[in-house]
C-alpha cells in the first residue's frame, strides 16, 4: 500500500494504496483481542476511512475544475484546502489528533511502531508531492497547533505508548511547518524521526515496558539497553549534541529565511514542553533511582 501510493501519478491510485495501507493494519491493531484493542481498531478505520473519503472528494473536485488527475497539478484552491486536511486527519495532526494517542494505546508496541513511523509516510509523501499548491497559513496554523498539543497533552500522561503519540504529534507539526518552503527538509526530518522511534519503540519492546511506573523497576533487567534509551530520548527531544537537533535546528534557520521569525520562535518554545515530558521519561529510566516499591506504589 505504502509502495503504491509514493510511486503513483493517478489519485486514484494514492487513494487505493491508502487504502490498502488502513486495511492492512487493521488485523495487527486487534490482534490481542482485548476490548480496548478493538475500540482502537473501531477508531482507527472510522477517521481513516473519512480522511481517505476527503482525499477522493478534493481530488475529484481539482479534476472537475482543471481536468487533471496528475497529484502534481493539484491547483484548484477548495480541492488543496480539503486534501490538506484529510492528510492532517490521516498523520493526526492537530485539531485532527483525538485518535492517534487512543489507537497507539489500544494496540500491541510493535503496531504501534508500524502506526507512528510506516503509516506516516504516504501521506507525507502526498504533502510532498502537492507541496507547492498547498496554502501556507493553513499548514502553519495546524503545525503551531500540533506542537503545542503534542507539548501540553503529553505532561499529563503515564502510559508510555500515549506519551509516544504526543510526541509524534508534535514532530510532525515540526515538519508540516517548513514542508512548503523546502519539501527536502521535511523528509530529512521524517527520516531522522523514524530512526529515533523505532530505537524507542524496539527498546521498550525488548524490555516489556508500557508504563511510567514499570520503567522505573526495568533499569535492573539490561542496564545498557536503557542506558541507549536515554540517550533516543534525549535525541527525540533535540538537544545539541544529539542527531535529532540537527532537523530542528535546520528547520529554524529555514523559517527565519523566509522571516517567519514569530513562528519558529513560538515552536521552539512550544518543543520545550516535550522536552519536560522527554526528560521525565529519561530520568526515569536511568538517572534517579526508584524507592523500593509497595504495594501501595504499584
Amino acid at each position: 500500500g505504502t509502495t503504491i501510493t509514493i510511486s503513483s501519478n493517478h489519485w486514484i491510485m494514492a487513494w487505493t494504496g491508502l487504502e490498502i495501507n488502513t486495511l492492512a493494519i487493521l488485523p495487527l491493531i486487534s490482534k490481542s483481542h482485548h476490548p480496548r484493542s478493538i475500540e482502537a481498531a473501531t477508531k482507527y478505520f472510522l477517521t481513516q476511512a473519512a480522511a481517505s473519503a476527503l482525499v477522493l472528494f478534493s481530488s475529484m473536485t481539482n479534476a472537475w475544475f482543471t481536468g487533471q488527475w496528475d497529484i502534481t497539478q493539484l491547483s484548484h484552491p477548495t480541492s488543496s484546502l480539503i486534501l490538506t486536511s484529510a492528510i492532517a486527519m490521516k498523520l493526526g495532526l492537530a485539531p485532527f489528533h483525538f485518535w492517534f494517542p487512543e489507537v497507539l494505546q489500544g494496540s500491541p508496541l510493535s503496531t504501534g511502531l508500524i502506526l507512528s513511523t510506516i503509516m506516516k509516510l504516504p501521506p507525507i509523501a502526498l504533502l510532498y508531492m502537492t507541496s507547492s499548491s498547498l496554502n501556507p497559513t493553513l499548514l502553519t496554523t495546524l503545525a503551531i497547533l500540533s506542537v503545542a498539543i503534542g507539548g501540553w497533552m503529553g505532561l499529563n500522561q503515564t502510559q508510555i505508548r500515549k506519551i509516544l503519540a504526543f510526541s509524534s504529534i508534535s514532530h510532525l507539526g515540526w515538519m508540516t511547518i517548513v514542508i512548503i518552503y523546502n519539501p527536502k527538509l521535511t523528509l530529512l526530518s521524517f527520516y531522522l524521526y523514524i530512526m529515533m522511534t523505532t530505537a524507542v519503540f524496539l527498546t521498550l519492546n525488548s524490555i516489556k515496558v508500557l508504563k511510567l511506573s514499570t520503567l522505573m523497576t526495568a533499569w535492573t533487567k539490561v542496564p545498557a539497553l536503557n542506558a541507549m534509551l536515554l540517550l533516543t530520548l534525549l535525541s527525540l527531544a533535540g538537544l545539541p549534541p544529539l542527531t535529532g537537533f540537527l532537523p530542528k535546528w535546520l528547520i529554524i534557520q529555514e523559517l527565519t529565511k523566509q522571516g517567519m521569525i514569530p513562528a519558529a520562535t513560538l515552536i521552539s518554545l512550544l518543543s520545550l514542553l516535550s522536552l519536560f515530558f522527554y526528560l521525565r521519561l529519561a530520568y526515569c529510566t536511568t538517572i534517579t533511582l526508584p524507592p523500593h516499591t509497595t504495594n501501595h506504589m504499584k
